[in-house]
């Protein structure tokens, strides 16, 4: 890494250049943050866990049509990404009532809601990532109406699909992010990209049997075996062999470095489709 050009450190990751024009390399760290990066601690192997975690749902999500960033993974904590320009709105769809939804409607945890509920919040650390409406997306220009709608589209279908993948492996998917992206295209082609991750960092995942929580509330909530609940999600989803690959804060390195790659094949073969449309034309106006 000492020869990369950085291009941004986050709470969780840090973006660098790319091996390729148009891509970037995601490297997954091992800090943990809660509240805003109020509270912090590093947690040996997360990263590790996470890049494997979000490498396949990513890939998984490709399958049924789902454009996304993920090309391939390159090693235990890194991924090569097309470089995209991130909407700055961070997408949250709730199933089941946990978290500031709680805290804000005064809803019972666990309460399973009617209909999968969609959230938007400003992409902001500064101003604590505030909840925003549809309104302000388009008003303050961080999306059109175009956009929002195909980003509506993709969140639906996205939980529709991770519900039934985690359900199989015996999970309860609560609540989760999104982030999305615009990729331009030689002819001013617009095409929007998920991007960012999904792991047990930015999703509720609790046991369908006893709603244990296997995500990063046993570190906001001080319940401890954080890292046993994101090995368990990942060998659930077969990503790591039975008994883990991190003990005792030690990650067995010849373990992990065997797992093999996750190349997404077909994020390199897809045909983007463009979301381009004709803006609305005003009442009386000329077609």
């Amino acid at each position: 890494m000492v020869n990369r050009r950085l291009i941004h450190e986050g709470k969780a990751k840090i973006i660098y250049e790319g091996t390729e024009p148009g891509t970037l390399i995601q490297y997954f760290k091992d800090d943990a943050t809660a509240f805003n990066a109020r509270k912090k601690a590093t947690i040996a192997g997360k990263g590790v866990l996470n890049n494997r975690i979000s490498a396949h749902l990513m890939m998984r999500l490709e399958t049924i049509g789902i454009p996304t960033h993920f090309l391939k993974s390159l090693n235990m904590r890194e991924q090569l990404v097309r470089e995209v320009e991130i909407i700055p709105i961070e997408v949250v769809i709730r199933n089941i009532a946990a978290g500031s939804l709680c805290t804000r409607l005064g809803m019972k945890e666990g309460t399973i809601l009617p209909q999968p509920l969609i959230e938007y919040y400003y992409k902001k650390d500064e101003l604590n990532d505030p909840m925003i409406s549809e309104s302000h997306i388009m008003t303050l220009g961080w999306a059109d109406v175009y956009e929002l709608e195909e980003i509506v589209a993709m969140s639906y279908r996205i939980n529709d699909y991770l519900n039934g993948m985690f359900a199989g492996i015996g999970l309860k998917l609560v609540d989760f992010k999104l982030e999305f992206g615009r990729l331009w295209g030689e002819y001013g082609e617009l095409y929007l990209l998920l991007a960012d991750e999904i792991s047990p960092d930015n999703c509720r995942l609790w046991d369908m049997e006893t709603n244990e929580k296997m995500d990063k509330d046993r570190f906001r909530q001080d319940l401890g075996g954080m890292i046993e609940a994101y090995q368990q999600v990942a060998e659930r989803l077969g990503l790591i062999p039975k008994g883990g690959i991190i003990e005792g804060g030690n990650i067995n390195e010849q373990v992990a470095a065997g797992l093999g790659e996750i190349d997404n094949e077909l994020a390199r073969e897809r045909r983007l489709r463009s979301i381009n449309k004709p803006k609305p034309q005003k009442p009386g106006g000329k077609g």
